[in-house]
């Protein structure tokens, strides 16, 4: 069963829990409420840590994720958040961001979102492919190369 759910921010970078396990799982805290059958089945053997881009910084949120990752040797970190919230894709291109100022090139990043009640994976392409307002405009007038 799920546990009491645990706050990103008030989290150690060097919690035992998470250097034992290895693998992180982000969430926006609103899965907790709404999806919590999906919120327990991404959590198997991930450290489940919860954060909400709306009442904490991005700067805040990928600075303790810069700690973790610079003191902590992860092999996963997934991140898990309701589609379409412009607070929530936040936490998906911070997750990226960290692990390219820290060259983890080899860190296995996985994306997913709730929509509709099910289950998406989103891979980090596409994350990064949001980022850029342009490329989306290209790929939504039938551009095949957006790069």
């Amino acid at each position: 069963m799920f546990s009491e759910p645990r706050k990103l921010i008030s989290t150690n970078v060097c919690s035992r829990r998470i250097r034992d396990i290895g693998r992180l799982l982000l969430y926006g805290s609103c899965i907790a409420d709404e999806h919590a059958d999906i919120l327990e089945q991404l959590s198997e053997n991930r450290v489940p840590l919860s954060v909400c881009m709306e009442e904490e910084h991005y700067n805040m949120v990928g600075f303790k994720l810069l700690s973790i990752m610079a003191r902590v040797r992860l092999e996963e970190i997934a991140v898990l958040t309701v589609d379409g919230s412009p607070h929530c894709v936040q936490l998906h291109m911070l997750v990226e961001d960290c692990a390219k100022m820290l060259g983890l090139n080899k860190l296995n990043i996985r994306h997913f979102v709730v929509y509709k009640g099910k289950l998406i994976e989103i891979s980090g392409r596409e994350v990064k492919v949001s980022r850029y307002l342009s490329k989306v405009k290209r790929l939504m007038s039938g551009e095949s190369n957006i790069e």
